[in-house]
C-alpha cells in the first residue's frame, strides 16, 4: 500500500497552452494541502534524457563541442539527448547518442544517477550512464540541426574544465563531479 503524500497539491483544473515536440506547456490551478490557491501554476513537460560519461580504454573521457543558442555560446559538454518514443529504455537512448554523436560505442555501461533539471517546473528526468572502455566504431551520424565536435580529455584536463566552470549545464556537470569525487578525488 502506498503511503498518501500529505504535501502533495491537488490539481483543481488542467490545461495545455502549448504542444510541439520540444516544448509543452501545461496551466495548473492547485491548492496547496493548507487550502491557498494557485491559479496560474506551469508546467514544462519534456521527455526523459540521458547523458553519457564515456571513458576510452585508454582512459580518456569523451566529449562534445557545440553552439548553445539559449546561452549564445559554445560549449564543451557530455554526449547527451533525448529519450526517444521508440528507444525500450533509458539505456538505449544512452547508447545511440553516444554513437549518434560520437561515433564511439561497446564498453561496459551502467546507470550512475538520475536527475531533474527543476522538479518544481518540470516533468522529466535526466538519466546519467557511465560508459567506460567505449571505442571508436564509426564516424557521426548527425542530425542536420547538429554541428558537433568530439573531444577527448584526459582525467587532469576535465578537472580543469570543471573547475573553471568550463561545463554550463548543472545535470552534466553535477554528474562528473559525482563521478569525479567517488572514483578520482578521495
Amino acid at each position: 500500500m502506498t503511503k498518501k503524500d500529505d504535501k502533495a497539491w491537488k490539481v483543481l483544473k488542467s490545461e495545455y497552452l502549448f504542444q510541439e515536440p520540444w516544448l509543452t506547456i501545461r496551466r495548473e490551478h492547485v491548492q496547496l494541502p493548507n487550502g491557498n490557491e494557485i491559479p496560474d501554476y506551469y508546467i514544462l513537460d519534456y521527455p526523459d534524457w540521458v547523458n553519457i560519461i564515456a571513458i576510452t580504454k585508454d582512459k580518456e573521457f569523451v566529449l562534445i563541442r557545440q553552439y548553445r543558442h539559449g546561452l549564445g555560446y559554445t560549449a564543451m559538454e557530455l554526449c547527451a539527448g533525448v529519450c526517444e518514443k521508440e528507444d525500450e529504455s533509458p539505456l538505449v537512448s544512452a547508447k545511440r547518442e553516444l554513437l549518434e554523436e560520437t561515433g564511439y560505442s561497446k564498453g561496459n555501461w551502467e546507470l550512475f544517477s538520475e536527475f531533474s533539471v527543476n522538479p518544481g517546473t518540470h516533468t522529466n528526468m535526466t538519466y546519467c550512464f557511465v560508459a567506460t572502455d567505449v571505442e571508436k566504431v564509426s564516424e557521426q551520424n548527425l542530425e542536420a540541426t547538429e554541428d558537433i565536435t568530439v573531444h577527448l580529455l584526459t582525467l587532469k584536463e576535465l578537472i580543469e574544465l570543471l573547475s573553471k566552470d568550463g561545463i554550463k549545464q548543472a545535470v552534466q556537470a553535477a554528474p562528473l563531479w559525482k563521478y569525479l569525487a567517488i572514483n578520482h578525488l578521495t
